[in-house]
């Protein structure tokens, strides 16, 4: 499966953004989706995630409350809707697929990756 991730840009603190990820060459039902965010050379942390069927959401304590994340298997796409940012949400956002059920929140067992999306968030 092929992944675009888009919808990054630079707001203020406090704005909203939403990030969309694309799939394609697969139906996206079959994979546990994850969003993480990567700073400054840093490790990629995880954000957010969905199970295969989107009735299970997981979230880093740093977003609870903030973010929100869906899916729509018809459409193949995946959203996260990020609310209240901070000037430390600022980094480049990723999602990622692998073949579900299981989620996990740790980057390496994600198989597949789109490209990367920058957000930046001024104070």
């Amino acid at each position: 499966v092929q992944l675009q991730a888009s919808g990054g840009g630079l707001v203020q603190a406090g704005d909203s953004l939403r990030l969309s990820c694309a799939a394609s060459g697969r139906a996206l039902s079959r994979y546990v989706i994850g969003w993480f965010r990567q700073d400054s050379g840093n490790e990629r942390d995880f954000v957010a995630g969905i199970n295969w069927t989107g009735d299970r959401t997981y979230f880093a304590d740093s977003v609870k409350g903030r973010f929100t994340i869906s899916r729509d298997n018809d459409k193949d796409t995946i959203e996260l809707q990020m609310n209240s940012l901070k000037h430390e949400d600022s980094a480049v956002y990723y999602c990622a697929a692998r073949v579900g059920p299981k989620f996990y929140t740790v980057s390496s067992v994600y198989t597949y990756w789109g490209q990367g999306t920058l957000v930046t968030v001024s104070s």
